[in-house]
């Protein structure tokens, strides 16, 4: 009963250091589905299926999986859902007590030189405190081999000769790689004291590759966004990089892990010995358009996307064989025989992890409805091709003219006869244009559109079909694959296409030929002169294409028919400035965008709009401010000369009161008290009386005509 008791699969605790960074992610995201003790077994159970796996996979919850601890290396990141516990600290000691509850602990120093410090210390660390230990541990520290960059061939008449974890002591790092050295050592020599309590290890990798990409980031980017004309090689190029894929390094430490084996070095490569030269071409020709250019050192220094660490790396020159890996652990291989050889894997890896996956569409409409007005619109938001006929025919005309003229100068056979084939092709054109009006037939137009739409840019960002194809037949054409095993074919019911071509949002623009008359009729004359949007040329137009789309085979039918139903929108309900509504509607329905984002200079462009967006509102509130103000001081002065000019006529009228009610008053003191009020003070003057006030009191007494 004992014995089916431990049998029974039994979790134990790995701390991965920064979860949250490439190695830590990818590392403990594949550590935690796999099952403690697995890669003992035959068929290794937690590999199983990992290159079908995208960047948001979680695990299932398997028993006896290991729990995984770890930290972040941005605290604002949140916590990876593979992830048990992420332990946040302030203090080391902090950090050392979360160590302990550990069985394994994993530090990755190849991303983070901050965390050269913080390895050693944690190993130093643990060590101290090797006779609390309830259970043994184990510390392995992921180091790079850049500590291999410097050192000497094994033998100078035979410098292929690789090297393998045997020589490690031979080993001699890059100046910029010292520190890494000085880890590996101490981590080493710590791990000798008790090794049944405290076993440690050191695992050289190699330059991580794969789910997203890391180190060659720089490259993939690049090929990607296709800006460059030719992707960099730097220096010569025939440096040979050691290389790994990163799920494959996290399988090197599942089986230290489970094996706790007796070599303490491991060095963890594939079989690969590729070349610089090699890697980016492979990356170039199946992610960009083919071309390598060589740039010297000092030039690729000066790229602001490229750190010194990774430029440093990309020039190691290395010949290593990982023996022990080969010999002695069970790892289901992503990528055994490198990048170059799984480029299509690594490239379809590297797209899912970053949501780099193409969007495609197709906008159709009558004429004049404002095909390119949206088109424009949504490839500047979404970052996509647009892809109007003119274009695809003119871009097409000029490569065959520009391939064709390179026949006199070109010696190689094969070159010649490119250039040949492309002269036939514009002499076909050219017959074709004036047997037919000056117009190409569909087959040639439909040959320049498939090119168009299979070529890397429009395979990578994604594009937007503007305007073509008109008809059934030309849709068909268009997007029919070339090997009927690229296509679906439901029981003959769906037509075969090209997955890579198909558009995923089909819109229809629709509006009445009415409306799009007077449309046209408000158009400037600029915009009509010389273009098929004049009165005449308009209805032409309108009636050829309500003719094309009343038969039963019409285009929206072809996408019905494969299940890809189109998007109807009336433009004529659309009352904003350059459609700003229906695109705001198509931008819902399309969704989030599927790039890299702003560049760091659109985005200080963004900003600069912003700014001056933000500083031209605050000048018009400023402005509409003081005229608020103005307006008011102006109300405020006008209603207090109102206010003035009716004070001061109450007064007046007041005035004219008091006058007209004091004039009977008037008269009977001028004819009454007056004179003898006069009398008195003609008497006053005379007698000069010591009290004149009672003087003048006694005589209007005596003197008052009233009194007898």
């Amino acid at each position: 009963m004992a014995d089916a008791i431990d049998d029974r699969p039994q979790t134990k605790r790995i701390f991965v250091n920064h979860v949250d960074a490439y190695s830590g992610k990818n590392i403990s995201k594949f550590l935690s589905d796999c099952v403690v003790g697995s890669s003992l077994e035959e068929g290794e159970e937690g590999s199983e299926g990992e290159e079908d796996r995208g960047s948001d996979y979680i695990p299932p919850n398997k028993e006896g999986t290991y729990t995984i601890i770890g930290t972040l290396q941005n605290p604002a990141n949140a916590k990876p859902d593979w992830v048990k516990e992420v332990v946040q600290y302030a203090a080391k000691e902090e950090l050392a007590d979360h160590l302990m509850e550990c069985d394994i602990i994993i530090y990755d120093i190849t991303e983070d030189p901050d965390q050269i410090d913080e390895a050693s210390w944690a190993c130093s660390a643990l060590h101290a405190e090797l006779e609390h230990f309830d259970n043994p541990k184990m510390f392995i520290l992921l180091s790079s081999v850049m500590t291999w960059a410097k050192s000497k061939p094994l033998d100078p008449d035979d410098p292929e000769i690789p090297f393998t974890e045997d020589d490690y002591r031979r080993r001699k790092p890059h100046p910029n790689f010292k520190n890494h050295i000085s880890a590996e050592k101490l981590v080493i020599k710590n791990g000798k004291t008790n090794k049944g309590k405290f076993v440690t290890y050191v695992v050289a990798a190699g330059l991580a590759f794969g789910m997203g990409e890391s180190i060659f980031h720089f490259l993939f980017k690049a090929a990607w966004e296709g800006k460059s004309p030719a992707l960099q090689v730097f220096g010569t190029g025939t440096n040979i990089v050691p290389t790994i894929h990163i799920k494959d390094l996290a399988g090197v430490l599942q089986n230290i892990c489970d094996q706790r084996p007796k070599t303490r070095y491991i060095v963890a490569v594939d079989d690969s010995q590729n070349t610089l030269e090699e890697i980016v071409r492979h990356i170039s020709s199946h992610l960009g358009d083919g071309k390598v250019k060589h740039v010297t050192k000092e030039e690729a220094l000066l790229s602001k996307d490229l750190a010194q660490a990774d430029f440093d790396q990309l020039l190691v020159n290395l010949r290593m064989e990982a023996m022990f890996v080969k010999e002695s652990m069970r790892i289901m291989w992503i990528a055994e025989t490198g990048m170059c050889e799984n480029i299509d894997t690594v490239i379809r890896e590297y797209k899912q992890s970053r949501g780099l996956l193409p969007m495609r569409a197709c906008i159709m409409g009558p004429p004049a409805v404002g095909k390119t007005t949206i088109a424009k619109k949504l490839c500047e938001h979404y970052k996509l091709h647009h892809i109007k006929i003119k274009d695809v025919i003119d871009e097409a005309v000029e490569n065959l003219k520009r391939l064709s003229a390179r026949a006199e100068g070109e010696e190689e056979e094969e070159d010649d006869g490119k250039a040949q084939e492309a002269q036939e092709l514009l002499d076909a054109i050219q017959e074709s244009r004036e047997n037919n009006n000056d117009r190409i037939e569909d087959q040639y137009i439909i040959r320049f559109y498939r090119e168009k739409l299979r070529s890397m840019p429009c395979q990578n960002q994604g594009f937007i079909l503007d305007g073509f194809p008109k008809t059934y037949e030309q849709t068909k054409e268009l997007f029919a694959v070339d090997d009927e095993e690229e296509g679906e074919d439901e029981g003959g019911k769906v037509p075969s296409y090209h997955k890579g071509t198909m558009p995923e949002v089909v819109i229809s623009l629709d509006a009445p030929d009415d409306f799009l008359k007077v449309r046209v009729m408000n158009l400037p004359e600029g915009q009509v002169a010389g273009t098929h949007n004049t009165e005449e040329g308009l209805t032409r137009r309108l009636t050829e294409f309500r003719n094309i789309n009343r038969e039963d085979e019409t285009i929206l039918n072809y996408f019905d028919e494969l299940e890809i139903h189109p998007d109807h929108i009336d433009v004529s309900k659309d009352v904003s400035d350059d459609m700003k509504q229906t695109v705001d509607k198509l931008i819902k329905t399309m969704g989030e965008p599927r790039n890299y984002g702003p560049t760091p200079e659109e985005l200080e462009e963004m900003e600069r709009k912003a700014t001056e967006e933000r500083l031209k509102r605050e000048a018009q509130e400023q402005e509409e401010r003081e005229r608020r103000e103005a307006e008011e001081a102006a109300e405020r002065a006008r209603r207090q000369e109102e206010w003035a000019e009716r004070l001061e006529e109450v007064r007046r009228q007041e005035q004219e009161v008091l006058e007209a009610q004091s004039t009977p008053l008037r008269n009977y003191l001028m004819k009454h008290v007056m004179p003898t009020l006069t009398q008195g003070l003609i008497e006053a003057c005379k007698v000069r009386p010591d009290d004149p006030v009672d003087f003048m009191a006694e005589y209007l007494f005596k003197s008052n005509p009233q009194v007898d």
